[in-house]
Order: structure tokens, then sequence, then C-alpha cells
């Protein structure tokens, strides 16, 4: 291991003791997302997982949502296309292209102020 290693974000470092409380959470909650396909962690020789900064960062980003009430199959669907769409800005950065305000993965979708109102659905 050399010391790039820790400089690349997909490097599996971290212990999952470690992992859970850097990012708060209980072992158990990171083997939930290993389970729900979020995230595969790595396995060291002695077969124990090993996760890298960018699954942790996809661990807390899908604590967060399920904090906010969130299922956790949603959580994980969200977090996915999160990334997956943080992946494609990247990429097209990469091949000289260029990205609009609107384009900013980090701003949440505004959604219409007048939703939980009745015209939108029967009332109870």
């Amino acid at each position: 291991m050399n010391s790039t290693s820790f400089d690349d974000a997909d490097f599996p470092a971290y212990t999952m003791g470690r992992a859970a409380d850097m990012i708060g959470v209980t072992p158990a909650f990171l083997r939930s997302l290993g389970a729900a396909g979020l995230i595969e962690p790595e396995r060291s020789l002695g077969g124990h997982r090993r996760y890298s900064r960018h699954q942790l960062q996809l661990a807390a980003r899908a604590r967060q949502l399920l904090d906010e009430g969130m299922q956790l199959t949603a959580a994980c669907r969200v977090v996915t296309l999160e990334d997956r769409l943080a992946a494609a800005h990247r990429r097209i950065l990469d091949l000289g292209g260029t990205l609009t305000p609107d384009d900013d993965v980090d701003i949440p979708t505004q959604t219409h102020p007048d939703i939980a109102k009745t015209q939108y659905y029967r009332a109870p």
C-alpha cells in the first residue's frame, strides 16, 4: 500500500467498526446497506469488511434520507441515482463540457409549493 492509496476515495481503508464510528451509525446499519445493494464492501484476507470513503459518503446520505422518513429501499435508490448523476456530471466536465447552475446535483429539485393542497388529491 502506498501513500496515494488513502488519497483514493474508492480505496477500502476502513474497518466496519471504524466506518460506523466515522459516520455515526451501527455496524448493523452498514450491513443492511450491503444487503439492500447500496454498498458492497471489499473483504480483507481474513474476510472482514473494508469500506472506502466513497462508500461512507453514500451510507451517510442514506442515513440522512432515512432520518427524514424515507424507506430503506427508496433511500438506497435515491442515493444510487444521485451518485450516478454526480458521476455523469464529472464525465461531462472531463470531456470538456459545461454544466449550468440548473445541473447542480447538490441543489434539491424544488417541488410545487401547492402540492399539499386538496386540489391535487381527494381530501379524506
